[in-house]
């Protein structure tokens, strides 16, 4: 279980024990609990032992404990657990993801039920509730029917444990199609729904290439602290608007140990000399030939989508040729290097590290998996600048109010729902 320390002392500390402080505040997550008063009483050799430091200077040691919707494979989860939170809880429903899941996530409880069938009460009392609900409902590639589709819906099934539970704040992301002309209305009553509940909503458009993500991935994000607390969250700045992390940095040195997947598409498990280092095989559709799929080894990827068979083709290919509008065709005589990024190059490219490993009996699964996912590093980024927002509070403002009178309850979420859908339907 990682260390999600705040430090808060009623006197000063030592320059020396400030500087360690400072320095900690950046590698919490990477530390155990018992490393972490290991190395603590090692720079405090003047107190018996860490447990009198603590007394001695009023230090109080805050655990910021997070609950996951929609954990999928647990990117988000990954990407908070890094930046300082315990994900203490997390529900998915897809009985594919339970075994990544909670292979990966040890010391998190995994709830298999559907979210509908979640009554808030059994919802653990938390600091903070993230997600990405589904988000095919909203894609411009999916059905588009948004809110009218039951998938859709489940934004609301989130938003009524939200206004049930009232943490101190929320995260939940989705794909850039809820901007689509046809779900402004949707939108808008989404945003409204987020402020009667009692929180001061931030909404921005994210494009992961701009924070370190070797990949071009467009993804709306809902932020909100609740009122009471009296702040407001701003997104962090780009880190990287130009000098973007590129394709030979991000899987450079995979290309020469890719296995192709066995007859089926199913996995060569223990075969892949890297976890999870194989590929697709198959034909390609006309829609997948209509565009160009190649990025070079000095572009970032195109994003990473949550099915195979659209799969990036590896840099190691030449770029598809145009032949008419709606019509590419591989280069002729080199045909053998247009294979599917795999499924290990796509969780490096969507910032997994190589020891999160993905389990599946057939590919699609783990490709599945990985492009549903939020990238590991966009979520630390942004759950970073919520963690230090937080830290900066004093102790009565920041403890949790989970009986806050701010806003609706979950009731109310459900009846707005219906009001919405009845208006769109009418």
């Amino acid at each position: 279980m990682g260390v999600m320390g705040v430090f808060k002392s009623g006197f000063g500390l030592s320059q020396k024990i400030t500087q360690y402080y400072s320095s900690l505040s950046t590698k919490l997550n990477t530390l155990l609990v018992d490393n972490f008063i290991e190395n603590f009483n090692s720079i405090s050799k003047g107190w018996n032992n860490f447990n009198n430091f603590v007394r001695n200077y009023n230090i109080k040691i805050f655990i910021m404990n997070v609950v996951s919707f929609f954990a999928g494979a647990g990117g988000l989860d990954l990407g908070f657990q890094r930046a300082g939170f315990n994900v203490s809880w997390a529900n998915e429903y897809d009985k594919e993801i339970w075994e990544t899941y909670e292979k990966n996530h040890t010391h998190t409880i995994l709830d298999r039920r559907s979210i509908v069938n979640i009554p808030s009460e059994e919802v653990p009392n938390c600091d903070g509730i993230i997600g990405g609900p589904p988000c095919q409902s909203w894609s411009e590639a999916g059905s588009k029917r948004g809110i009218t589709d039951k998938r859709g819906q489940l934004f609301f099934e989130f938003m009524r444990i939200l206004a049930d539970k009232k943490p101190k704040f929320f995260l939940a992301e989705n794909v850039s199609g809820m901007l689509l002309p046809a779900h402004k209305s949707a939108l808008e009553n989404i945003k409204e729904m987020f402020k009667d509940c009692g929180y001061e909503l931030s909404f921005e458009l994210l494009n992961a290439a701009d924070y370190g993500i070797p990949q071009d991935r467009k993804r709306v994000f809902f932020v909100g602290y609740r009122k009471d607390l009296g702040i407001k969250f701003e997104f962090p700045k780009p880190t990287t608007p130009e000098n973007k992390i590129n394709l030979e940095k991000a899987i450079g040195n995979l290309s020469d140990s890719a296995l192709p997947a066995l007859q089926g598409n199913y996995t060569n498990g223990k075969l892949c000399k890297i976890a999870n280092h194989e590929y697709m095989i198959g034909g390609f559709s006309s829609m997948f030939m209509s565009r160009n799929r190649v990025r070079t080894w000095d572009e970032v990827s195109f994003t990473i989508q949550a099915g195979g068979r659209h799969a990036p083709i590896h840099p190691q290919a030449p770029k598809m040729k145009f032949i008419e509008q709606n019509l590419r065709e591989f280069e002729k005589g080199k045909e053998e290097l247009y294979r599917r990024l795999s499924v290990r190059e796509c969780a490096r490219i969507q910032t997994f590290p190589d020891s999160f490993v993905f389990h599946y009996n057939n590919v699609v699964a783990g490709y599945k998996m990985i492009g549903n996912a939020v990238p590991v590093r966009l979520g630390q980024i942004v759950a970073q600048k919520i963690f230090e927002d937080l830290s900066k509070l004093n102790v009565s403002k920041s403890s949790s109010n989970n009986n806050s009178d701010n806003g609706v309850n979950g009731n109310d979420v459900l009846k707005r729902m219906e009001e919405v859908l009845n208006k769109i339907t009418a």
